[in-house]
């Protein structure tokens, strides 16, 4: 009788495991609504919600197996798409943190996954980031007035006099 029940169960199970299906091995098509997009400018500082709807136009199921991020000030919620089913949309949630950048930046997202065509799908948005109304000096600007400050002349920071080239030709030779 013990036999009988173990035969059963081992049949039982074996049926069960098979009816499963491997999803990463089964090829699908994805396709990115409102890809590379311009947003407006942001205030350095300031976070960007940056949501694309992907939508799975293919047969199977689409399964997210990683994200590559061209940048640190990006955080992904992986847990937003993992999975898209067969003729469904998902939605990708990112947060963008403007605090690393200043000026035009574009960001691009790879999305690897069970994809028939090509092993990557990317997305792109840019944004410009501007300072705050406090105007941001650069290095020249603040060298600049640290020498104005001290009282140095630009002559006296050359060595030589001013028949000195700094340079030479090879007709000096």
């Amino acid at each position: 009788m013990k036999n009988l029940i173990y035969i059963i169960f081992g049949i039982a199970l074996i049926g069960s495991l098979s009816g499963c299906d491997d999803l990463s091995e089964s090829n699908t098509t994805l396709e990115i609504i409102d890809n590379n997009r311009h947003y407006y400018p942001v205030l350095r500082g300031q976070e960007l919600n940056v949501i694309f709807t992907l939508k799975n136009t293919g047969t199977k199921p689409f399964v997210l197996n990683d994200m590559l991020i061209t940048c640190g000030c990006i955080v992904p919620k992986k847990s937003s798409i993992r999975s898209i089913p067969a003729g469904r949309e998902g939605k990708l949630h990112l947060i963008y943190n403007s605090n690393k950048n200043i000026g035009f930046v574009e960001h691009h997202i790879d999305i690897y996954g069970n994809l028939k065509e090509d092993e990557k799908i990317t997305l792109v948005f840019d944004v410009n980031v501007v300072p705050e109304g406090l105007y941001t000096k650069d290095y020249e600007e603040v060298y600049k007035e640290a020498r104005k400050e001290a009282g140095i002349d630009v002559k006296e920071m050359v060595d030589g006099d001013e028949s000195n080239k700094g340079f030479y030709l090879d007709e000096d030779f």
